[in-house]
């Protein structure tokens, strides 16, 4: 490559599996496949696969799918997607590869980033890369999955897990908002929403799987959160009490903690600290504001509480968030 050449789009290969579900299957295709840097370059590659040499592949629906590149493709990835799959068979049942599976993922080269989407984690932990590390699956799933891999740190209540180079979502649409966050992650907050922009789809979603898990119906007469959260997000630089939440709703501060829980799959706190980290990246990213302007306008008050929250959020400080984002801001904006 030469000094004025593009830079070569991030790999990434998709391993379909006998019994894939179509959704799930063509997420990293559309998701990454949207992302562009500012001259409209493509940022990623995505391939598909079999474990066996180009043919079909059956899915859960009523159609199979040709796939035009073998396992020998994972050797060539940078990222590793593996989405769920119904006919897991052994994999699922006692947490065993088969042959053919093994061997298409002995393939993979050290250093690669791995994913898996909703069941397809069962293939990942088969294969001993969550050994030891925290993930995720379908909620339907986890305690499954839990007692088949007791060496995993099984969370059941999250929409994914980033463990560096090993990544779990949730089930079906939950691999939606990992996608956007691996393409957050790579390249930043203005080119992920705008992926999910163009997707329709919320560039982050509040909660976990709990909201999602079957519960009785509330009563239609009952009051939402939402009008609260509404006007949180619009005064997120300011102080806000729960207190002060809860009566936008004119609900008492128990009742309201109840709903909103129930409702977003976490409590107003951590709600609240999501938003202002989530601000405080837009504008450590987009901005030229001091860091302690950006710790003011993103609600957390001072540069210190805000280097503690993003550190416990993303594992980097403010300024080492910004260097990595916005290298052009770094001289400019101290610590």
């Amino acid at each position: 490559m030469t000094p004025d050449s593009p830079p070569r789009p991030h790999r990434v290969v998709v391993l379909a599996l006998d019994g894939l579900l179509p959704f799930e299957l063509g997420i990293a295709q559309r998701i990454f496949g949207l992302a562009r840097d500012e001259q409209k370059r493509p940022l990623y590659e995505v391939v598909t696969c079999s474990v066996r040499p180009p043919g079909p592949v059956e899915t859960d629906a009523d159609f199979a799918i040709l796939v035009e590149n073998g396992p020998e493709a994972l050797a060539t990835a940078d990222t590793v997607v593996v989405p769920a799959s119904y006919e897991l068979g052994p994999v699922y049942e006692d947490g065993v590869l088969t042959g053919e599976l093994a061997a298409a993922l002995e393939l993979i080269r050290p250093g690669t980033r791995l994913v898996a989407i909703c069941t397809g984690g069962f293939v990942l932990a088969a294969a001993g890369y969550l050994d030891g590390r925290p993930a995720t699956t379908h909620w339907s799933s986890a305690e499954h999955f839990q007692r088949l891999f007791p060496q995993i740190r099984v969370d059941a209540d999250v929409l994914f897990v980033d463990d560096g180079d090993v990544l779990t979502s949730a089930g079906v649409a939950a691999g939606i908002d990992l996608c956007v966050h691996i393409v957050r992650r790579d390249h930043g907050t203005a080119v992920a929403n705008d992926v999910a922009r163009r997707t329709v789809v919320p560039p982050h979603r509040d909660g976990g799987q709990a909201q999602y898990i079957e519960r009785p119906v509330p009563d239609p007469q009952q009051s939402s959160t939402t009008g609260a959260r509404a006007w949180a997000l619009g005064r997120l630089g300011e102080p806000i009490q729960l207190r002060d939440m809860a009566a936008q709703e004119s609900m008492s501060v128990r009742t309201f903690t109840r709903r909103f829980r129930e409702e977003v799959g976490v409590s107003p706190g951590q709600w609240l600290t999501r938003q202002r980290v989530e601000r405080a990246r837009h504008l450590l990213e987009s901005t030229a504001l001091s860091v302690d302007q950006v710790a003011q306008d993103s609600g957390f008050g001072t540069a210190q509480s805000m280097r503690q929250h993003l550190q416990a959020a993303l594992g980097v400080t403010p300024t080492g968030y910004r260097r990595t984002f916005r290298a052009e801001l770094s001289t400019a904006c101290g610590e």
